[in-house]
């Protein structure tokens, strides 16, 4: 039996064996990965107002390590999602198509 006839069923098991990861997978991306709705934007606003505040206030400097480092990869997700929206609308992964 040769390597090309073995591909099928290394692809069926594969695939069998993914099934689950990928469903959970799903079912958080259909939560977490949707547009804020119109209800959402009061949390927003406050939560802007409070990011201002602490900043005002100096009330940053008083987050325990785990906070700062929760808002940290908070801060860094934002950033990345950033730049993957930016390749998806210019369709280039480098540079601007001009």
């Amino acid at each position: 039996m040769g390597v090309l006839a073995k591909i099928p069923s290394f692809l069926q098991s594969t695939i069998k064996a993914a099934t689950p990861q990928l469903k959970i997978i799903q079912r958080y991306a259909l939560v977490e990965l949707v547009p804020p709705s119109p209800r959402d934007l009061p949390a927003i606003r406050s939560g802007i107002s409070k990011l201002i505040h602490s900043a005002k206030t100096g009330s940053f400097k008083n987050l325990t390590v785990k906070e700062a480092t929760l808002n940290t990869l908070v801060a860094i997700e934002v950033y990345c999602w950033f730049f993957i929206g930016e390749c998806i609308g210019k369709r280039h992964i480098v540079g601007y198509d001009v």
